[in-house]
């Protein structure tokens, strides 16, 4: 049975880690008193904020951990944007389709590090044009990435994967208007809750391209103008050739 590709692992832990980080950030707002739990009634008297992931993100030490996760986020987000790209790219036949998923990825993780960088405190406008961008074009890329699955049908895993993506990316859309109503009409806890989801499923659907990156294998190649491309696993082939002669 043929062993999968290590770049499966990549999308998996990249969602683990980052829920788990953002969810470290609740917990530090949480004990600190600085946001209402999210199991809880929120008060407009009360001293505390509604638990939404900017808040529990905007005073420190939570807001260094919450910088720290969302610049990780946005780098090997980016990663997976172009690792995806790359994949796609000899199999779509209408190109504009992958380069505009990942143009929108790219700009939804420049998006993130707005959010993790500029606090809700110090620059709320910067902070939420950070916010449209990563929910926005975020979602944009879930629906177009769904429909390239079905239409390119990597390995004959088309519907495996483009169905749950697409249930996915329906929940994503859902959590996002769901939010923007309910923050509309002042249901702070509610609205805190539905962005939480909204992370959540869209860290689930990044999480399935573990699906085909598990046939797959990625090699960084180097190559000048005279001497043929040179892939990195040559290059560590042929150290370890160098060190057995020395030897």
């Amino acid at each position: 049975m043929r062993k999968c590709s290590p770049w499966t692992f990549l999308p998996i832990m990249f969602s683990f880690f980052t829920a788990a980080g953002l969810w470290v950030v609740y917990f530090i707002a949480v004990e600190d008193e600085k946001i209402t739990p999210l199991n809880s009634e929120y008060r407009r008297s009360g001293p505390k904020s509604p638990p939404y992931i900017s808040i529990a993100g905007n005073a420190p030490p939570a807001s260094c951990v919450f910088s720290q996760v969302m610049n990780m986020a946005a780098f090997v987000g980016f990663i997976i944007g172009v690792l995806r790209y790359l994949q796609l790219k000899p199999r779509v036949h209408k190109p504009w389709l992958n380069i505009g998923s990942l143009v929108a990825l790219s700009l939804a993780c420049f998006g993130m590090t707005l959010v993790g960088n500029f606090q809700l405190s110090n620059d709320e406008e910067l902070h939420n044009i950070g916010t449209s961008m990563t929910f926005g074009l975020g979602t944009l890329f879930c629906w177009v990435q769904s429909v390239i699955t079905l239409k390119v049908n990597l390995r004959n895993e088309g519907r495996r994967a483009g169905i749950p993506r697409f249930l996915l990316s329906g929940a994503v859309t859902s959590c996002m208007l769901l939010y923007f109503a309910l923050m509309a009409q002042r249901l702070h806890m509610h609205a805190a809750r539905a962005q939480w989801a909204l992370v959540m499923f869209f860290l689930g659907f990044l999480a399935t391209f573990s699906i085909e990156f598990r046939h797959y294998h990625f090699e960084i190649v180097c190559s000048d103008d005279q001497d043929p491309p040179l892939s990195l696993s040559e290059t560590f082939s042929e150290i370890s050739e160098y060190q057995s002669d020395q030897l």
